[in-house]
């Protein structure tokens, strides 16, 4: 692939390796027919190859812009290594124009500023991208329930960010040993949360998926944006259920096994669409959640009738731990592939 460089005449000895490696390497590059990816039709007749450094186009999402459609999905925060990784991880989103949701900003939320550096990203990532807080449906409700409502509201103006991510976990919330209940239904959560503020929300689960009567609400409220998260990512009902002793561990082990996967979600949204006409006010789409790579994601934005993006969290977390150089070179191998997903796929 020449990446828009000039055609070179090929050394003689470099092409004789080629050749050879060629030959070599015949038999082991074979695919059986279950190899296939059948979700597409490859197109080699319709497009150039994608020219490297090109001038990056921008499209309007979350009320900002963005260059790609790749979502850094909600992730850490409250940990020594949270700063490096999301200072990494908005460096990067403001290199090559990605949106980036926080991991939950709870402990800023219940006074302990010492943590504020983990979050504070606003002048890494740049005025342009997106950028969201993220707090869960237990800590809403119970700061609401307070009349402390202003405090939501300041912990978005604190971090600069453009609007809160509302995590939606009630599974996660009853197997957790430790974790919370919730009194009221997280739709009446944030029913009241957008009555009485004017913030951009986006609402995703946390490993499971939203069922359609649960995403047929939401579709019907003024949301920025709803993120599937969907069961094949982190699951983490599980994750709570591993933490647990024995007895728990087996007697509540097929509730982490309901769920719906992207996929599912986005036929589900398509046809909900639809069926609401005008009463659909949410337009956006994060699809995350079993998102192993830039195929996924693409075969995702192509198929939803949604201005759609894509999420992934673990696949970004693994390289964003050390330094830049290595998150930097994983994200532009991932935007390449999307690009040449782009040029030679057709979505079947």
């Amino acid at each position: 692939m020449t990446k828009g460089k000039k055609t070179v005449v090929e050394d003689p000895k470099q092409a004789e390796s080629r050749k050879k490696d060629h030959i070599e390497l015949a038999f082991k590059s074979s695919l059986d027919r279950g190899e296939m990816d059948r979700r597409f039709y490859y197109e080699p007749m319709l497009s150039g190859h994608p020219e490297a450094g090109a001038q990056k186009s921008s499209f309007d999402f979350e009320g900002k812009k963005m260059s790609i459609p790749i979502w850094v999905s909600s992730m850490t925060g409250g940990t020594d290594l949270a700063a490096i990784i999301n200072e990494n991880l908005c460096r990067a989103c403001a290199e090559f124009g990605m949106g980036f949701g926080l991991g939950s900003c709870r402990s800023l939320l219940e006074g302990n500023t010492k943590r504020l550096s983990d979050f504070d990203f606003r002048e890494v990532i740049g005025p342009d991208a997106p950028f969201y807080a993220n707090l869960g449906i237990a800590q809403l409700e119970e700061t609401i329930g307070k009349g402390n409502i202003n405090q939501i509201v300041d912990l978005v103006g604190l971090l600069r960010a453009d609007g809160l991510i509302v995590h939606v976990n009630p599974l996660q919330e009853a197997l957790q040993p430790e974790g919370d209940s919730f009194k009221h239904s997280p739709l009446e959560t944030i029913q009241a949360l957008l009555s009485k503020t004017n913030l951009r929300l986006i609402v995703k689960e946390v490993g499971q998926g939203f069922g359609k009567e649960s995403m047929k609400a939401l579709l019907q409220l003024p949301l920025q944006a709803i993120e599937f998260a969907a069961h094949g990512g982190t699951n983490f009902s599980k994750l709570e259920l591993l933490r647990s002793d024995e007895y728990r561990k087996n007697t509540f082990a097929p509730l982490s096994r309901v769920g719906h996967t992207a996929d599912e979600m986005v036929e589900m949204a398509n046809t909900l669409k639809a069926e609401l006409g005008e009463s659909c006010l949410t337009t956006e789409i994060i699809v995350s959640g079993g998102v192993k790579d830039y195929l996924d994601g693409y075969y995702h934005v192509k198929k939803s009738h949604f201005r759609t993006v894509y999420g992934q969290a673990s696949g970004f977390l693994k390289y964003a731990r050390g330094d830049y150089k290595s998150l930097k070179k994983h994200v532009e191998s991932q935007i390449e592939g999307y690009k040449l997903a782009e040029s030679f796929l057709r979505i079947r």
